[in-house]
């Protein structure tokens, strides 16, 4: 299960306070409902969205609360209108980040159009996603889906489905549940309630279908991990840079009568979370991991969420067991043997046959670098001696550039135990490293 990149969007959670905007309203022309097929990657749903007639790829993502563009490149020749500079206060290094403001953009998610639509554009070549992802994405896009829409996602058959929200009708089959949900600044919330440790509490999390992780929480004197049951690792990548804290397990996590365990669940530490920014009495997010397992129907006009149980329900919660994290770091020129027919020749023993000779003969195609960008200094993968800044060369024998990054992951992500064999190059040489993927719970504290 291919969760290596986690949570990358969690430093936006405070866009909400900051982007405030007349009203921008998405419409169905024709249709009651249109259906939009997504990409899903990494527990991410990524949707093609057309921006002045040029296509874009979106996280959708709940957690955000206006459309922001962040990863534009000269070939995206997008006219925005009506520009003027704009500082997100809060976020960045040096507590804010310029973008550009423009307003009065032409929105098309399949049917549905926006013809007024504000848009924030991030020109900072350092926030770029796609390289942890393996999958080409331009920005994000939530509140402004959401609010015009009673909005379908089902995980399975990888589509969500806007429907308008005076023809959607309930589903009436006992499996279905309805949840109520607090809408706060844009953001949807939803009571639910975990067991640390034995005992029972209830917690209100911030529903993020931006964050790839099951769950994170934030640590205080209620809410901690099992001092004997975690690790500190890589989260996430947000604005200001990489995430970490501390990876653990919690028994149970209960949604409605719904009921998981054993489930991940991540504690950022209190330096990549400014918690006087945090929503009164929210405890931490629910993300892709859990939400993926259910089926669901956003309403936000009646604060109400409609879910069942699919087919992801039962599929057990994973950790990236080898404590690597690779990045799609540009591509380069390989070398492949192809099979061509030459000469057609008639077959000595058949005047009427044919006798097609084949020879070897190569083409120069251009593949992915995979390089080390994080990695658990607790895991054996480290102790191997394999170092940030490695470029994998081969995976188990089998050469890196065939794999997608989500393939790779799930190697990664693979049973205690499982050995990996791994040719990596490091200043022009060509290195091998063997190790056995671990138990990231067996180790607390960094091998030397």
């Amino acid at each position: 299960m291919k969760r290596l990149f986690k949570n990358i969007i969690l430093c936006f959670f405070s866009l909400s306070g900051w982007l405030l905007s007349a009203q921008d309203n998405f419409f169905l022309k024709n249709d009651t409902s249109k259906k939009i097929n997504f990409e899903f990657t990494s527990n991410l749903i990524i949707i093609p969205i057309e921006i002045n007639g040029v296509t874009l790829s979106f996280v959708l993502d709940t957690g955000v609360s206006k459309p922001i563009l962040f990863n534009l490149t000269e070939r995206d020749s997008l006219d925005l209108k009506n520009t003027e500079t704009f500082y997100l206060h809060g976020l960045g290094a040096d507590g804010k980040l310029e973008a550009l403001r423009s307003s009065n953009n032409r929105f098309k998610i399949g049917d549905a159009v926006s013809n007024n639509q504000d848009l924030y554009v991030v020109f900072d070549n350092t926030i770029n996603f796609t390289p942890r992802l393996g999958v080409l994405v331009h920005g994000i896009i939530g509140y402004d889906v959401f609010k015009d829409f009673v909005v379908e996602i089902n995980y399975n058959s990888k589509y969500i489905r806007l429907y308008k929200p005076n023809s959607f009708k309930p589903k009436t089959s006992k499996r279905w549940k309805t949840i109520p949900v607090e809408i706060h600044r844009k953001k949807p919330y939803v009571e639910s309630k975990i067991t640390l440790d034995g005992n029972e509490k209830l917690v209100k999390l911030l529903i993020d279908t931006g964050s790839s992780d099951a769950l994170w929480l934030f640590e205080d004197d209620s809410i901690k991990p099992n001092k004997d049951m975690f690790f500190v690792d890589y989260l996430g990548k947000g604005l200001s840079g990489s995430v970490y804290g501390k990876r653990s397990k919690i028994k149970k996590f209960e949604l409605n009568n719904f009921e998981l365990n054993d489930v991940n669940v991540a504690f950022p530490d209190s330096i990549s979370i400014d918690l006087s920014k945090i929503y009164r009495g929210r405890k931490g997010s629910l993300g892709g991991e859990i939400l993926k397992r259910f089926n669901l129907f956003f309403d936000y006009a009646n604060n109400k969420l409609h879910l069942r149980k699919n087919s992801f329900f039962k599929d057990p919660f994973t950790y990236n067991n080898s404590g690597i994290v690779l990045e799609h770091n540009g591509t380069m020129f390989v070398k492949e043997q192809i099979r061509v027919p030459s000469n057609d020749k008639l077959s000595p023993n058949n005047k009427n046959a044919i006798q097609i000779d084949f020879s070897i003969n190569h083409r120069v195609v251009l593949k992915p670098i995979y390089q080390v960008v994080e990695l658990r200094k607790s895991s054996n993968a480290y102790a191997s001696g394999l170092r940030v800044g490695d470029i994998i060369i081969s995976i188990n024998g089998k050469e890196v550039f065939d794999y997608k990054l989500p393939e790779i992951n799930e190697i990664f992500h693979g049973k205690t135990g499982k050995s990996i064999k791994l040719k990596a190059a490091r200043n022009g040489e060509t290195l091998t490293f063997k190790f056995k993927l671990d138990n990231a719970f067996k180790k607390n504290e960094p091998s030397e």
